[in-house]
């Protein structure tokens, strides 16, 4: 039985992979996953910003890093919190992970600060385009809570802000 949660957290997670789990919303999921894995796949796209934007190329470089630091600042907390993955026989852990700890979404923080820096420099509302699907994959995934996603994607949106007014007022 999962001690670490609240039994409405762990209720939540099975209900969200009982309703929408299916098997093509698994793939997609375990691909969003692949991507997001140490935000690699934002960390690409931004490089291929600054490759194809010459005239931001420095903005495009640093919005990167901030993604990458976003993921690390995820990663700190994490290390810090200890909160376990979710453990309950209602729920199915659907791709492996890179560590045992939940709390914060790594995925969702690097998600949603590539979206945030990312809107900035494209001039494109990518949020509600980007971060949903990547916060329900995790759950679909089961590998966290939704309480996981929504820190990790608060925490990406916090660090991805401030670093996108930066890049503004310059």
């Amino acid at each position: 039985m999962d001690r670490n949660a609240g039994s409405a957290e762990t209720a939540a997670l099975s209900q969200v992979q009982g309703t929408i789990g299916h098997p093509a919303v698994v793939k997609a999921a375990r691909g969003l996953s692949l991507f997001g894995e140490h935000s690699a796949g934002w960390f690409g796209l931004g490089l291929l910003g600054a490759a194809l934007d010459r005239r931001r190329r420095r903005d495009w470089l640093i919005a990167s890093a901030g993604v990458v630091a976003a993921h690390g600042a995820s990663i700190a907390v994490k290390r810090v919190v200890r909160r376990p993955r979710p453990d309950d026989p209602s729920v199915r852990v659907l791709v492996g992970t890179p560590s045992k700890l939940s709390f914060p979404s790594s995925h969702a923080t690097s998600t949603t600060a590539a979206a945030v820096l990312f809107s900035g420099l494209t001039g494109r509302r990518l949020v509600p385009l980007l971060v949903p699907p990547m916060l329900l994959s995790r759950l679909v995934l089961g590998v966290h809570y939704p309480t996981d996603v929504l820190a990790g994607s608060a925490l990406g949106g916090l660090l991805g802000a401030l670093l996108r007014r930066r890049l503004e007022r310059k």
